[in-house]
């Protein structure tokens, strides 16, 4: 099954570019995002669709369709970040120290877009798509726990989902089979001593460079023993300690991130970690040590044949020379916890700005608003052609694989 969307969207492209603009000027942080819920359930009702609240009492689930194959679900995340917007546009964050940073708002739109366009055909899907607007994806360990224990994966066959990409030309589409992100988990370091006077740093314990041994031994060490594969990498972007020039401090602290590409090695990276940081503060008896992990999510691993039937979906929809390979990235995303229970693919959607540099959570971040219809373009096309695949599936007793000729994407 296709659709020809240029009329839906020639008719509705406005309204969603106002849509994203409204979003990004009300921004709302994680588990707060109750207008955005609001303003998105009342444009899914208006077409006849029921949404459903969901439990921590934002974000929402809605189902397109009623077909008895199989059930491919979309997701977008709606919260923001807490930054402020420092960006000299009409549509700038009313907020605050609160800004859609992330592209949340694209996603947000880009999913709204796809089931007012999937609602005018929902009779004639031979299943369902399901819609999954989550809150919190910004906090650790990630809002895509509740919509799981919400068990809106029940019957799921595959998931879906796109994210903004400020390197990416608008227009294109980069997608990966394997891990596509990190897993990134927050790491604080503790070190308390008796103190004293620079002038006898051998009768106390100079927790000033103790600290700096840790943040320099520490990713040192676990580079010599894990696998450079999985490429680990701990950085570390706060230290504090000490006042005064001639005064050896009582505590030092040093906060970091902890990321990784491989699911196992990130299984065991805590333990890791805490048996180097015994070695590293052992030559100081006077030092005691603490270490805070929190753990977030596992890296996103993009499954082979929903990437490929993405892929291919992308190319039907904005051309064979539009989707190409993502790079893998460091960064960390929920949607992994989503992949930890069912098949699915997270795709790079690019909204770069013509002359621009931009980043992803920088406070001037923003995007080239043509990347909306795009967006809508491939999930409409992907969910179609997952319905279609997944379905055959079904009728055979198994998923049909696809020739690995057709990927045209690597790992």
């Amino acid at each position: 099954m296709s659709l020809d969307l240029s009329a839906f969207l020639a008719t509705h492209n406005p309204e969603l570019v106002h849509l994203r603009r409204h979003l990004h000027a009300h921004p709302e942080l994680g588990k707060a995002e109750r207008q955005t819920t609001a303003l998105v359930a009342r444009r899914l009702e208006a077409v006849g669709l029921r949404p459903r609240l969901l439990s921590v009492g934002t974000g929402l689930v809605c189902d397109v369709g009623d077909g008895d194959g199989p059930t491919v679900a979309l997701r977008a995340d709606i919260d923001a970040l807490p930054l402020q917007d420092e960006k000299d546009v009409a549509y700038r964050s009313t907020i605050a120290g609160v800004c859609h940073a992330c592209g949340h708002d694209v996603h947000t739109t880009v999913l709204l877009g796809t089931g007012l366009a999937l609602a005018q055909h929902a009779h004639r899907l031979p299943g369902r798509v399901r819609l999954i607007f989550q809150p919190a994806e910004e906090i650790l360990p990630g809002g895509s726990i509740d919509v799981i224990g919400d068990r809106v994966l029940d019957g799921v066959s595959v998931i879906y989902a796109l994210h903004c990409d400020p390197k990416l030309e608008v227009g294109r589409l980069g997608v990966r089979v394997g891990a596509i992100t990190a897993a990134s988990d927050l790491v604080e370091v503790q070190l308390s001593g008796p103190g004293g006077h620079t002038a006898r740093p051998h009768l106390t314990a100079d927790l000033v460079y103790a600290i700096a041994r840790v943040v320099t031994d520490l990713p040192a060490a676990l580079s010599r023993i894990v696998d450079t594969r999985a490429a680990l990498n701990i950085t570390f972007g706060s230290i504090e300690s000490g006042t005064v020039h001639n005064a050896i401090p009582t505590t030092a602290v040093a906060r970091g991130t902890l990321r990784v590409l491989d699911r196992a090695v990130w299984g065991d990276a805590q333990k890791l970690v805490e048996r180097v940081l015994e070695a590293t503060v052992a030559p100081f008896p006077q030092v005691t040590h603490r270490l805070d992990y929190q753990r977030g999510a596992p890296p996103v691993v993009n499954d082979e044949t929903a990437t490929a039937i993405m892929a291919n979906a992308a190319r039907g929809a904005i051309g064979d020379e539009a989707v190409m390979n993502a790079p893998q990235s460091m960064g960390g995303e929920d949607f992994s916890w989503y992949l930890e229970e069912v098949p699915g693919s997270m795709a790079r959607l690019g909204v770069r700005i013509s002359g621009t540099d931009l980043d992803l959570h920088a406070a001037s971040f923003d995007v080239d608003e043509r990347a909306i219809a795009v967006g809508v373009r491939i999930l409409v096309a992907t969910a179609l052609q997952a319905l279609d695949d997944y379905g055959a599936a079904q009728g055979a007793g198994r998923l049909r694989a696809v020739p690995p000729g057709r990927v045209g994407i690597g790992r």
